[in-house]
């Protein structure tokens, strides 16, 4: 199996903002589920993940860095990593000059 990608962390990237992130004091298993968790499992992680986020002082920077870099895993910001995907999906395409996608 290949390894799975990285992030790719901005350069510009400060990293102060997550001294102040709620999720510092929650477990932090609740941002990132087991290999195969789905169903009513994953979802109860993922509602218990975003609560926190909800309360969460600096959201808006961690969801800017999970987006930045592409942040594939984990609760992030607010945003699961099905809701990231979905926004990654519309990124890509919009990217995508209009010839290229009329070729294919």
């Amino acid at each position: 199996m290949p390894p799975l990608p990285i992030a790719r962390v901005p350069l510009d990237e400060r990293w102060d903002w997550q001294l102040d992130g709620a999720c510092r004091t929650a477990d932090p298993t609740l941002f990132f589920h087991p290999r195969n968790e789905r169903g009513r499992s994953r979802d109860n992680r993922d509602r218990a993940a975003l609560y926190v986020c909800e309360r969460c002082p600096v959201v808006g920077m961690c969801r800017d860095y999970a987006m930045r870099a592409r942040e594939a895993h984990g609760v992030w910001g607010g945003l699961t990593e099905d809701e990231r995907e979905i926004i990654f999906r519309r990124m890509d395409a919009d990217c995508v000059p209009e010839h290229a996608a009329e070729a294919s």
